[in-house]
């Protein structure tokens, strides 16, 4: 039998623990949706709830806070988003790969160099565009803001790159436009990385919060993360109600994650090593 060096074991006892630390605030959050208020404030503190079949605090979330509303908003967002900017990010991304016009590294490095301004420095000059477009607390005030990004177009870039040049001068010299090889031939390619994109920007703009809050005012276009900042001075600050309705917001992404984490990790590794 092959003998396991110490340092190995010691290794995966490391990621061992460490996924548990990772893993527990979940966990926690999940089981705590369950129990009541005399059990969430145990001394010492139960890891199980008596009984998973107790929905009484998911029922006060839904009575106290438009949740199924906050739900829809936020898919509509995400579903408008990831088309939207999937859109720009192949089309500049193919733009930076193939075409040759002139300053293209000074630009896309120039693009490059942006990707180190936080999205808070921005959110002002944001703010004033869609004020001045009169479509502040609306749907397209959550949606605008991320129509485009620097990185998914670098992850993109990096995976076209790898495509042999000689294939697009085979089609240009069959006649093929532009437009009809990167339909045909380079998006069909690089599924896996247009993949991740999708999901990590589905991701992004499930969880994004900031902008929403400062972007929106009225119950009918919140979002499932500020409708849960929202519920938690509407519906008392009870921390198993608070758990029941983060439990409402969290999980559906957790399964996205859980159910995609291989493309996304492989999607980002091939673009960034290919790139």
């Amino acid at each position: 039998m092959k003998k396991i060096k110490f340092s190995t074991v010691l290794l995966y006892l490391v990621l061992f623990f460490g996924a548990l630390i990772m893993i527990f605030p979940f966990y926690w959050m999940i089981t705590g949706a369950f129990k009541t208020g005399t059990e969430i404030v145990q001394m010492p503190p139960t890891m199980l709830p008596n009984s998973f079949t107790n929905l009484d605090n998911f029922k006060f979330a839904f009575q106290t806070a438009p949740f199924v509303t906050y739900f829809i908003n936020s898919v509509e967002m995400m579903i408008a988003c990831v088309v939207l900017c999937g859109v720009t990010t192949i089309l500049t991304a193919f733009a930076f790969s193939r075409l040759r016009f002139p300053g293209r590294n000074l630009i896309f490095s120039c693009l490059l160099a942006l990707m180190m301004v936080p999205f808070e420095m921005l959110v002002i000059t944001n703010y004033r565009t869609i004020v001045g477009w009169h479509l502040h607390d609306t749907k397209w005030a959550l949606i605008l803001p991320f129509t485009t990004s620097i990185f998914y177009t670098y992850i993109l870039k990096g995976f076209f790159d790898s495509i042999p040049e000689s294939l697009y001068q085979a089609a240009k010299v069959d006649g093929c436009s532009d437009w009809k090889y990167l339909w045909r031939v380079m998006v069909p390619m690089s599924k896996p990385s247009l993949v991740t994109i999708m999901l990590l920007n589905a991701i992004a703009t499930w969880n994004s919060f900031m902008w929403p809050m400062i972007a929106t005012n009225s119950k009918e276009v919140r979002t499932l993360p500020f409708g849960l900042y929202a519920f938690i001075s509407e519906g008392g600050a009870k921390n198993e109600r608070m758990m029941a309705a983060a439990t409402v917001v969290v999980l559906p992404m957790i399964i996205v994650f859980l159910v995609a984490r291989k493309y996304i990790v492989n999607g980002v590794a091939r673009g960034g090593l290919k790139g």
